[in-house]
């Protein structure tokens, strides 16, 4: 269940040996450009601290976001090698690593080191050692190239100060038939009673992932306050980078 989530992040066991290891070998000396402050028009909001953590796993997200359809809705297979994009505290990341199971691998990447402290620690609590948890860069999730099955990127894609990097290595990083899930909450809604500056329209998701070589391949409309956006590569589009 992925309530469990919220019960293991109140309940850890103060010096627990961790079950994995975040991979903390950026490289420091690629340089990283001004974070931008918006994006084809769209403002980009500012990334979640770390102290923000518990609203990741409050009681009332199950009955506003029903999570346990937007995973149902993935599709998620054992086995698979998948990503949590921005992954916090490992809400999802929990969940992802029980779907694919030990012979599946979850990378679990954010750029705040204190997060992924955290899922460690949950992850020891939950016994789940297929997670790879990675330190990113606001250009570089830290991915393996051409091996991501899925990329899940839940309500994380609105704060990406440089939005064309980090699409052009998540291009990169999924196979060929691999899988960029955005899920946003709806911009379009202004009953969804999140600040506008954290919501997207379909229009304006449609629009930056098409120019970053994306093409839209499904949609899920039956969440409550998201949109649930999948996306393959379009190999026949120009991404980020790329030639006139």
């Amino acid at each position: 269940m992925l309530l469990l989530a919220a019960a293991l992040a109140c309940s850890r066991s103060p010096g627990r040996d961790p079950a994995i290891a975040i991979d903390l070998d950026i490289d420091t000396t690629a340089a990283i450009p001004p974070a931008k402050t918006h994006h084809m028009g769209r403002e980009i909001a500012q990334t979640m601290h770390f102290t923000g953590a518990p609203w990741l796993v409050r009681e009332s997200r199950q009955r506003e976001e029903d999570c346990r359809m937007l995973i149902e809705a993935l599709g998620i297979k054992r086995g698979q090698t998948v990503c949590d994009l921005g992954c916090g505290n490992g809400f999802y990341t929990l969940e992802l690593a029980r779907r694919v199971g030990p012979t599946g691998t979850v990378w679990a990447s954010d750029i705040q080191v204190e997060m992924l402290r955290m899922l460690v620690e949950n992850a020891a609590e939950a016994r789940l050692k297929n997670i790879r948890p990675v330190l990113g860069t606001p250009i570089d999730p830290r991915l393996p190239k051409a091996a991501v099955d899925l990329v899940l990127c839940v309500d994380v894609y609105h704060e990406f100060s440089h939005p064309d990097a980090m699409l052009a290595r998540v291009h990169e990083s999924l196979a060929d038939d691999g899988v960029l899930v955005l899920a946003e909450f709806r911009g379009e809604d202004p009953a969804v009673p999140i600040k506008p500056l954290h919501k997207m329209t379909k229009a304006q998701v449609r629009a930056e992932l098409g120019a970053a070589g994306f093409r839209l391949a499904r949609e899920f409309d039956r969440l409550p306050w998201q949109h649930l956006m999948m996306f393959v590569k379009d190999e026949g589009a120009a991404g980020p980078g790329s030639p006139p």
